[in-house]
């Protein structure tokens, strides 16, 4: 499963790639997790399963998932607290692996 995490300019989803990879790999989960930039989303998008938004692009999320639906793309919204609340990622994880398209707030 590969999966990207999308934010501004890369910086926050950095961090949370980081901590889904690290999260995937104590799980015995197999999946890789880029960081990516709104900027880079067109490019980046096919070449993933999953992507997980940052919470701060809430208004571009009807926009994204139109995106991924053209290419069965999964998304999901990370919750408001993600960067704060989920220092080992599993909760990163749970979104990536639901299975299911899901904008949460």
């Amino acid at each position: 499963m590969r999966i990207l995490v999308v934010c501004g300019a890369g910086a926050s989803s950095t961090f949370v790639a980081q901590r889904l990879r690290r999260a995937a790999r104590d799980a015995g989960v197999p999946l890789t997790a880029t960081a990516g930039s709104e900027a880079s989303l067109a490019v980046d998008i096919e070449t993933a399963d999953v992507v997980l938004v940052g919470p701060h692009h809430v208004h571009r999320i009807e926009e994204i998932t139109r995106l991924a639906e053209d290419r069965d793309v999964r998304v999901a919204l990370l919750p408001d607290d993600i960067f704060r609340n989920d220092p080992d990622g599993s909760r990163a994880l749970a979104l990536a692996t639901a299975g299911t398209t899901s904008i949460q707030h």
